[in-house]
């Protein structure tokens, strides 16, 4: 193969290449990657070095991947001219240590190698050489390309600088069970629009998209592909921390649109409180709430100067909020006072982040009310409650399970606690979707909370707290002094709600968004064939998307014409958009419009007539079938368990187990302790609201003893 030299500088004979591609036996997550442009002569290439193969920059318009098995080793980041020879490293020279490890890029994973890929430009005379025929798959590209895996903990970024927003990525080829990467290196015919000083569109060809991570196979890793390629998230460069982008933020702003208007039919206002917390607040309750120091992130400098006194940024806003209300609340017509915000909050997590799961940094609603009578707060409790199932059932299309959190799994240092509670089939646990609590009194006396009633006698306020958020399992972390010694995790509102709709609805391609909440309902894909009337396809979308957008539905055309309809279809399945409509020469003419589903694949084909009408309609089926769906796998995990043996089995089975039980805290921490393990202990869910009838005599499963009601059991996120 020859190398092409723009400048007309001679060209230089290549040997084939021959580099041995072989597994990195102890890749490095962490290996710094040098900023920054390196100096070389003109007419150069650099070889990178990426685990154990060599990797060829593109300096020139086209260049081929070179290895000489015995060459001479150089460092990365070495050029090389074209006085000079030309060299490759081998795979053995980095075995042997004779390259710099700091200065290696970050290892790639078989797994991430289609996002590492090599690029030349393109242009539409490659159409008339046989050889570039071949079908390559891209990506979608801009100017600068940043993909992230999370693998084992620890992330792996590549990034590759473009200098064209055409360009073509190779994929890796199988050769002898290794993968390797292969160069195109045909040569392009001349221009036919050279003369008269046309150019033609540089296109990008067709792709192959997909996640590479089975639902059933590899949960985790299926998971986290799935997040970051739906373009849910983006990976950070700090740790636990993620950025959320539009797909996610729009339903996060979908769920507050709706929560925000029912709580203000209750007369609930909302506030903001700083982020910002002072020692002297987190010191005032240090008798009472302990064990938030692994946890605190604090303020230290101002520039470049130490503060005198470190300012804590808000882990919950208890220490935050309830000085004030002391302060507000004086006599019976200062209540009831009812107050919710909409904040971030900041937990700084040390055990394995995980998007929507564990993070640093999340987004939350917290509710904070107070009353002058038990009454009035035990009302409170269950409409927020029931706002929270609409939220899970209405919306998101997952179902679950109403119910009152046991003594031990309750919000320590309140009354009670309500929760919804989610189940994911393919890993056996549940999710404690969101919480509402009734507070009692415990934190009116923390926090000298008191008011004068009718007449004249003092007393203190009954408080609730709610809430629900963008990641699961926000557990506060907090410990009282109560005489309840078991009762020390604080858990005000672990809400998964983002995070458990992927789980439960997304499959082997991607998302599945239920259409109540999806960015965009229904995405419309011109299909033209050779010769057709592409413009007037157009057209025709985009009349389809007006008329859609008129009557209040969330669509848009994807008119790009540098992908095929094939691609589109990935690209939108993958991101869970519900709805699919594709208009091509046939649709035109027949005066119709194709219908594709994103959660069964069916098709149907509508007339333009009633188009509005039907799209209506079958996302209204997409939506029910989605919460019906899940409600069958949810309804098929439940096994009922009278005895222990019924138990543990079970547990192995990764089911949902509805259980009698006495309700006995000694028995609950006993099964804890009996069934704790390398997938985690068992503990109570809830007790469902919803009650089934418990047989006279009956016994507890874990206890032999007479059971009191029947409780949901299982492992848990």
């Amino acid at each position: 193969m020859q190398e092409h030299d723009p400048t007309g500088s001679p060209t230089h004979q290549l040997s084939p290449a021959k580099t041995k591609y072989e597994t990195d036996p102890d890749p490095q997550a962490n290996r710094t990657r040098p900023r920054g442009p390196v100096r070389r002569p003109a007419n150069t290439h650099i070889v990178f070095l990426v685990g154990s193969s060599a990797w060829v920059h593109p300096l020139t318009h086209a260049t081929s991947i070179i290895s000489d098995d015995t060459a001479e080793p150089l460092e990365y980041g070495h050029s090389f001219s074209d006085n000079n020879s030309w060299r490759t490293p081998t795979s053995q020279d980095i075995f042997e240590g004779k390259l710099e490890s700091e200065h290696q890029p970050e290892p790639l994973l078989s797994s991430q190698a289609k996002y590492h890929k090599r690029c030349r430009p393109i242009t539409d005379n490659d159409d008339d050489n046989e050889a570039s025929k071949t079908t390559h798959k891209t990506e979608p590209t801009d100017s600068r390309m940043y993909k992230t895996k999370n693998y084992s903990n620890k992330r792996y970024r590549a990034n590759i600088d473009t200098e064209s927003e055409a360009e073509l990525y190779e994929t890796p080829t199988k050769v002898n069970g290794r993968q390797k990467k292969m160069a195109d290196t045909k040569e392009k015919k001349p221009n036919s629009n050279a003369k008269s000083g046309g150019k033609k569109k540089e296109v990008k060809k067709e792709t192959g998209l997909g996640l590479t991570h089975k639902k059933n196979e590899n949960f985790g890793e299926w998971y986290t592909e799935a997040v970051v390629s739906g373009e849910m998230i983006e990976y950070y460069d700090i740790s636990g921390c993620y950025i959320l982008r539009p797909w996610t933020m729009t339903i996060w702003e979908i769920m507050h649109d709706f929560f925000d208007a029912e709580i203000k039919k209750m007369k609930i206002k909302n506030c903001y409180f700083p982020v910002f917390v002072s020692p002297g607040a987190l010191e005032k309750e240090k008798d009472h709430i302990e064990g938030f120091a692994p946890e605190v992130a604090w303020v230290t400098k101002s520039g470049n100067t130490e503060l005198e006194v470190p300012i804590a940024i808000r882990p919950t806003s208890e220490t935050v909020m309830y000085p004030y209300y002391q302060k507000w609340i004086r006599g019976h017509r200062d209540l009831p006072l009812k107050l919710n915000q909409w904040c971030n909050v900041v937990r700084w997590e040390f055990s394995n982040p995980t998007p929507f799961i564990r993070s640093r940094e999340f987004l939350w609603q917290e509710g904070h009310t107070a009353f002058a009578t038990k009454e009035e707060a035990d009302e409170e409790v269950l409409q927020i409650l029931e706002l929270y199932r609409r939220i899970y059932e209405e919306f998101l299309a997952i179902p679950v399970v109403k119910g009152k959190k046991s003594e031990r799994e309750k919000f320590a240092g309140g009354l009670y606690t309500t929760s919804v509670e989610a189940f994911i089939p393919n890993t056996g646990r549940g999710v404690q979707g969101a919480t509402s609590h009734c507070l009692g009194q415990n934190f009116a006396k923390m926090f000298d909370i008191r008011f004068e009633n009718e007449i004249g006698e003092r007393g203190m306020v009954w408080q609730n707290s709610w809430a629900y958020s963008t990641r699961t399992r926000h557990k506060h972390m907090l410990t009282l002094v109560t005489s309840n010694p078991n009762a020390s995790r604080l858990d005000q509102g672990d809400a998964e709600i983002i995070g458990v709709m992927v789980m439960v609805h997304g499959d082997n391609k991607g998302l599945v968004l239920p259409p109540k909440v999806a960015s965009i309902q229904v995405i419309v894909v011109p299909v033209p064939y050779k010769d057709a009337d592409t413009q007037a396809i157009f057209d025709a979308c985009s009349e389809t998307v007006r008329m859609l957008t008129e009557a209040g539905l969330r669509a848009e055309e994807d008119l790009r014409d540098n992908y095929s309809p094939g691609w589109k279809y990935s690209h939108w399945e993958m991101k869970g958009v519900p709805l699919r409509i594709e208009i091509g020469p046939k649709e035109m003419a027949n005066k119709q419009v194709r219908l594709v589903r994103r959660d069964n694949s069916s098709k149907m084909d509508i007339p333009t007539s009633n188009l509005v009408e039907q799209v209506k309609d079958v996302l209204d089926k997409i939506q029910k079938n989605l919460f019906d769906v899940a409600t069958q796998k949810r309804d098929a995990s439940v096994k009922v368990a009278e005895t222990w043996e019924e138990f543990t089995l079970a547990l192995n089975e990764k089911k949902l187990i509805l259980a009698p039980w006495c309700d006995e805290m000694e028995v609950e921490e006993d099964v804890k302790k009996r069934t704790k393990g390398e997938m985690g202990a068992a503990k109570s869910l809830c007790t469902p609201f919803d009650q089934p009838e418990l047989p006279t005599g009956q016994l507890c499963f874990a206890s032999g003893k007479p059971a009191r009601k029947w409780t949901y059991w299982g492992r848990s996120y």
